[in-house]
């Protein structure tokens, strides 16, 4: 083989090396890529039905409810005062879980409308809430301030 065929090679695998790696970043990227939605956009359906996303807003006054013989199995309502989401939750819940306060779940959203939650989280303090479920909330606030103006 010519020298200039040798370095053509080279360069070839290196190219196809190269694009390898970076299919493969991408795909593993994908795969972990979780959205958040408020729920004014679940019940608009802009959220994913069947994929994983994250839901957040307060948990609803009065919409707590524990049943199953093992205590475990919970079912609450997140809003963001303006359009409430029915979660399922089968798990242990957060010390700092409760009615009124910051929530943000992890999980799927059925076809019957209810998101099945595979992870909750609750705020940390009284100053603390993540930027996009405070961002909703706002926005929705804004939303249903102006519907109230007109």
């Amino acid at each position: 083989m010519k020298p200039r065929h040798k370095k053509m090679a080279v360069i070839v695998l290196s190219v196809s090396a190269l694009a390898v790696a970076v299919a493969l970043v991408l795909n593993a990227f994908q795969s972990n890529l979780v959205f958040f939605f408020s729920p004014s956009q679940v019940a608009a359906k802009e959220a994913p039905i069947g994929k994983s996303f994250r839901i957040g807003g307060l948990v609803e006054e009065g919409s707590v409810q524990r049943g199953g013989g093992d205590g475990t199995t919970i079912k609450f309502a997140i809003t963001d005062t303006a359009q409430v989401i029915q979660v399922a939750y089968t798990g242990i819940l957060p010390d700092l879980f409760k009615e009124g306060k910051g929530v943000v779940a992890q999980g799927k959203i059925a076809d019957d409308g209810v998101f099945y939650a595979d992870e909750v989280l609750a705020k940390h303090d009284e100053n603390y809430m993540p930027p996009e479920a405070a961002d909703a909330l706002e926005q929705a606030t804004k939303a249903r301030n102006v519907s109230f103006a007109q």
